[in-house]
C-alpha cells in the first residue's frame, strides 16, 4: 500500500523506490480511488486545460467584479512585463497568477488549488516555467502530482482553509505546493522538493486572512502574484544549494500551530486587519448598504 501522512514520509519513499515524487502521489491516487494509472492523468489533464484556459483569459480580461475592486491588472501587468525590475518570466507569472484570480472574482471557472482564494499560485509558477523552459504539458501534469502531493501532507498535518489558518494556509501552502513542483521540474531530488516547500511556505508564516466586505478580492486577488514569485524564489534558493534550517515537516507544524494562534479576526471574518480600515469599510458600505 502507498501511503504518507508527512512530506518526510513520501521524501523518504520516493527515495527508497528511486522515483521522482509525482510517482508515488500517481501510486497512492490510484490505490486510494481504485481507479487507472491514465483515468488518474486524464484528470489532471483535465485541470491543467481549465488552468490554461484562465491564464488565457486573465491577462486578456478587462471585466471587473460585481463589487468593482478588481479587475484588469493582470492585463496590465502582463503589458509592462518588459520593462519591470523583476524581468519577463517572474513579471508574467505574477500576471498568469493575478489574472487566474480575477477569473474567480468575475465568477469564472478555475481550479481551486488547493482553494479559490489561492487558485493562481500553482497554475501561473508551472505554466511560467513551461514558456520558459519549453516542457512538454506531459512533464508540467506530473509536477502538479507533486505539488498535490504537497497540498495533501499540509492538509493532513495543518489547514489549507483561511477560516481556519488565516491566508498562510491558502497562499502558503499554494506556495510551498509551487516551489517544490518547479523544483521537480527542474530536475531536483526529492529532498529538494522538500526545502523548497520549507522555505517559501517558513516565510509566509503568519499571513492573516483579512479580505475586505468579507470578498475573495482584496487583498487575495494581488496576494496571488506576490506569492507565486515568493514561490519561484523558494525554487531558486533550492536549486542554487541553499537550505532550509528548520525541515518542512516542522515548518507545517509551525504553521498550524500559528494558525490555531490566530485571532478569529484574522481568520476570514472580514473582522481585522485591512478589512477594519476605513476605506475597506467604506467599501462594505457601498456594497451592502442595508446591511
Amino acid at each position: 500500500m502507498i501511503n504518507f501522512n508527512t512530506m518526510g514520509e513520501l521524501i523518504a519513499m520516493a527515495e527508497e523506490k528511486e522515483l521522482p515524487i509525482h510517482e508515488i502521489v500517481i501510486a497512492r491516487e490510484m490505490h486510494v480511488s481504485q481507479r487507472p494509472r491514465a483515468a488518474i492523468i486524464e484528470l489532471m489533464q483535465q485541470n491543467w486545460a481549465v488552468m490554461q484556459a484562465s491564464i488565457k483569459r486573465g491577462i486578456k480580461n478587462t471585466e471587473h467584479s460585481v463589487s468593482g475592486l478588481t479587475g484588469g491588472d493582470s492585463k496590465k501587468l502582463f503589458a509592462g512585463k518588459e520593462k519591470g525590475y523583476l524581468g519577463t518570466q517572474a513579471l508574467a507569472a505574477a500576471a498568469y497568477a493575478v489574472g487566474i484570480s480575477e477569473v474567480n472574482a468575475v465568477m469564472g471557472r478555475i481550479v481551486a488549488c488547493p482553494t479559490a482564494g489561492s487558485c493562481g499560485i500553482v497554475p501561473a509558477a508551472l505554466y511560467a516555467a513551461r514558456e520558459e523552459r519549453k516542457l512538454s504539458d506531459e512533464v508540467i501534469i506530473k509536477a502538479l502530482f507533486t505539488a498535490a502531493g504537497i497540498g495533501m501532507v499540509v492538509d493532513q498535518n495543518a489547514s489549507i482553509a483561511g477560516a481556519e489558518g488565516g491566508c498562510q494556509a491558502e497562499c502558503g501552502t499554494a506556495a510551498g505546493m509551487a516551489a517544490g513542483a518547479l523544483v521537480e521540474l527542474a530536475g531536483g531530488t526529492p529532498s529538494m522538493v522538500g526545502n523548497a516547500c520549507a522555505l517559501s511556505i517558513k516565510n509566509l508564516l503568519g499571513l492573516v486572512c483579512d479580505p475586505v466586505a468579507g470578498l475573495v478580492e482584496v487583498p487575495c486577488v494581488k496576494r496571488n502574484g506576490f506569492a507565486v514569485v515568493e514561490a519561484m524564489l523558494a525554487a531558486d534558493m533550492t536549486l542554487a544549494g541553499i537550505r532550509s534550517v528548520i525541515p518542512v515537516d516542522e515548518v507545517i507544524d509551525a504553521m498550524n500551530r500559528i494558525g490555531k494562534s490566530l485571532p478569529k479576526s484574522l481568520r476570514e471574518t472580514s473582522e481585522g486587519g485591512l478589512a477594519t480600515t476605513p476605506t475597506a469599510k467604506a467599501v462594505e458600505r457601498r456594497i451592502y448598504p442595508d446591511s
